[in-house]
């Protein structure tokens, strides 16, 4: 690990920390059966597996606003991508999918009905993409499995029609999130985007997820107050990390208000910032 790398990941557990912390975060280097999570702006990460996997998600890049260096000009930069993950398709979060797909020959996973346009208008070929649903579940790579759960929002594809030059909307069927399981047996819960759903409660209590990556930007998801609600009222879980915040001025909700609003739950809170590193 380069000192920028070591400098992020230990700069990254202190602001956990300041921030209610986590009691799995560590300061100690990868491969060393840790799962680490690099926050690269907006819903996407680059999280290695205790094995070593590189795992993306929702990886809007080179278009997003606070995508670190050297991420936003060069994707060869996340390395060998083995699992790639998209939640659903607006743009800030395919973003670059099907650019790192092709680079890598990596199949992209994602919601059914997102999957079959982008494989019918030409974006990505059928061998490069994977179709499921929620409650489906796959295992991509050993060890680790991957489930898609429910999520309350939207997805649309915008796609630029080389023949005519011009936007196109596309139905581009429901949201998901996902319960990602490393090969340890550690859980994440990835939202994606989402707003209150009573199954929040159910999901929680029936996967039982490590660590809880959730959106509290508002407008389009959750805001802050929200997100704590959800938290202390139907969230057991030992940590939850805030994401979709800080990229769109639109959504204005801030970690600062998703602080103030979590105080008196026992939850720890973990918040890097962009282009910084936590374990687990």
């Amino acid at each position: 690990m380069n000192r920028f790398r070591r400098a992020a990941v230990v700069t990254a557990a202190l602001l956990g920390l300041l921030a209610g912390g986590s009691s799995f975060a560590q300061t100690t280097s990868a491969g060393t059966g840790k799962t680490e999570l690099l926050w690269l702006g907006q819903a996407s990460f680059r999280i290695k597996s205790p094995g070593g996997r590189i795992i993306v998600i929702d990886p809007w890049l080179t278009g997003g606003p606070k995508t670190p260096a050297p991420y936003k000009t060069d994707l060869s930069a996340l390395g060998k991508v083995e699992l790639l993950l998209v939640t659903h398709a607006h743009v800030d979060h395919v973003g670059d999918a099907a650019a790192i797909a092709k680079l890598n020959q990596t199949v992209l996973y994602g919601p059914a009905d997102m999957m079959t346009p982008m494989n019918t208008l030409g974006i990505l070929p059928p061998n490069l993409t994977h179709r499921f649903n929620k409650s489906g579940s796959v295992t991509p790579l050993p060890g680790i499995k991957v489930t898609a759960v429910k999520a309350e929002h939207s997805s649309l594809l915008v796609f630029n029609n080389p023949a005519t030059g011009k936007l196109e909307s596309h139905p581009a069927g429901e949201a998901v999130g996902y319960i990602i399981e490393m090969e340890n047996g550690f859980r994440i819960w990835h939202m994606g985007d989402t707003g209150l759903f009573g199954d929040m409660k159910f999901i929680a209590d029936h996967y039982k997820p490590n660590l809880v990556l959730m959106p509290i930007g508002g407008n389009f998801t959750m805001d802050p107050q929200d997100a704590a609600w959800a938290v202390k009222n139907w969230l057991d879980v030992p940590a939850v990390m805030p994401i979709h915040y800080n990229s769109n001025p639109i959504a204005k909700g801030t970690l600062a208000e998703f602080q103030a609003a979590m105080k008196g739950s026992a939850v720890r809170i973990v918040a890097p910032g962009e282009g910084q590193a936590v374990e687990f």
